[in-house]
């Protein structure tokens, strides 16, 4: 029996094909995004009509796991008022910092949401809605996340009409039974993970008025059917499904290296941290993801290697080609804003430029250091919180370059797991869609194809402490510059 995961992130949409009992990929396909901070969900419903051609119609259940955070606001026909604001686009910063106060503060959000919302979360963009686009967001009936809308145009005959011609939403009888997944809504900020409710009046105070939300389904739940007889599991955030894709156990860290960079670690217990850094998610099997994300993480490599004329392999070979500490060249891969430190308006900072320095090969060394630099960071603070780390597995298209493998241990501080390259958040899709399927207790045993390469070093423990003196020193000089 096969099944299929799909892959929503920003970028793209992967889909994979594989069979239900071990997971083996029998077929794969991909399919572009537009790119920017904003996109309608009908370009992500054309991308996934595109990858799974051939392969959606051979699979006896499907998954959806997408990008987080994606604000789709749903008029009362169903109809997308506007395009869906995404998990990067930080325009709501200042709407994050008034709800924050309007609630009486971070230890109210982290204890009844697991999280200290971050111009990321969706509840931050129903205030930048409501104070910027008050029309749109009067129209507003109910709000849904990437997932839910791709999950139920699956299910949807009138969405598979309309797609064949003209890649269409579904109309509102569709999505008045839309669903979701308590991981997909942890990520909210109108979600309790620990109680696995919504809190729709933390909803309606962010937009002025209440709206729908999707039913919460189970973890092994089927929700749905295509028009073609495929079942249609409930789905999950990307992060929740690489967590599956992986078969993370409570102690095992997992690093993501994409256009966003991720630390998160399965834990049988919710996570509430007020300094806003750790975000208490749910998973997608009933326990919890604690999680701190980076909005700065494998773009900073694409980005450094235009500037010295390379691509991210040439980059990774110059890296390796300077020594440890990048001749002191010292980078803050702040280059779009950032997450964690919530720094919104940041930008990049190099510090330590001389003519003696100025190489390819130290720029690039520097980038890739300071990258890893504020990922070790991120994964510290999941220790930092109580969250015992057991292992450290380097996942995501950045752990495909050898520079950033090579690095990790050293900064770390700490051996690195890479597992065999793979589309992890796809396999977990597939791998939630075969045990929905399937009806059991827990999830099916997926065993890798190969076994996680090990990657040792000796410790840097001066790059980790230059990047934390350059991250402190620009809180002020560089935020400054930009208000």
């Amino acid at each position: 029996m096969l099944v299929a995961g799909v892959d929503s992130s920003t970028q793209s949409t992967k889909v994979i094909l594989c069979r239900a009992e071990d997971g083996q990929v029998i077929g794969s396909g991909r399919a572009p995004h537009p790119t920017g901070t904003e996109c309608h969900p009908a370009a992500w419903w054309s991308a996934l009509r595109q990858a799974g051609k051939g392969l959606l119609d051979r699979a006896a259940a499907i998954g959806v796991a997408g990008q987080q955070h994606g604000m789709i606001v749903l008029d009362e026909s169903g109809q997308v008022i506007r395009p869906a604001l995404l998990w990067n686009d930080l325009r709501s910063a200042a709407a994050a910092a008034e709800l924050v106060r309007e609630r009486g503060g971070p230890r109210w959000w982290a204890e009844q949401t697991g999280s200290v919302p971050t111009a990321s979360f969706t509840v931050t963009k129903l205030r930048w809605l409501a104070e910027h686009e008050p029309a749109s967001a009067a129209r507003a009936a109910s709000v849904v996340l990437p997932h839910d809308w791709l999950t139920r145009q699956l299910c949807s005959a009138q969405a598979a009409k309309a797609g064949t011609a003209s890649g269409g939403p579904a109309g509102a009888r569709s999505f008045a039974d839309a669903t979701t997944d308590r991981g997909d809504a942890s990520g909210t900020g109108y979600f309790s993970p620990a109680a696995g409710t919504w809190l729709p009046d933390v909803a309606a105070a962010a937009l002025g008025h209440s709206v729908r939300l999707p039913r919460v389904a189970g973890p092994a739940e089927l929700v749905g059917e295509t028009p073609w007889g495929a079942a249609v599991s409930a789905g999950t955030g990307d992060n929740m499904g690489a967590a599956l894709g992986l078969g993370l156990e409570p102690g095992d860290v997992a690093v993501s290296i994409g256009t966003s960079g991720t630390a998160f670690v399965v834990s049988i217990a919710p996570a509430a941290d007020p300094s806003g850094a750790v975000a208490g998610f749910a998973d997608a099997t009933g326990r919890f993801l604690p999680l701190v994300c980076t909005v700065n993480a494998g773009l900073v490599l694409s980005a450094v290697a235009t500037m010295v004329g390379t691509d991210v392999e040439g980059l990774s070979a110059l890296a390796l080609a300077a020594d440890a500490g990048a001749g002191g060249l010292t980078m803050l891969p702040y280059l779009d804003g950032e997450r964690t430190p919530d720094r919104p308006g940041a930008t990049g900072v190099l510090r330590g430029l001389t003519t003696a320095n100025g190489s390819r090969e130290n720029l690039a060394r520097a980038a890739v250091e300071a990258l890893l630099a504020s990922l070790a960071e991120a994964a510290g603070l999941l220790a930092g919180r109580g969250v015992p780390a057991r292992r450290v597995l380097l996942i995501g298209g950045g752990s495909r370059s050898e520079a950033v493998r090579m690095l990790a241990p050293g900064i770390f501080g700490a051996p690195v797991l890479v597992p065999e390259p793979a589309e992890y958040v796809a396999r977990g899709a597939a791998r939630q869609a075969a045990w929905a399927l399937a009806g059991t207790p827990e999830p099916p045993r997926w065993p890798p194809r190969r076994p996680a390469v090990e990657y040792t070093g000796p410790a840097q423990p001066d790059v980790r402490a230059k990047h934390a003196s350059l991250r402190d020193d620009s809180a002020t000089w560089n935020e400054g510059i930009l208000r």
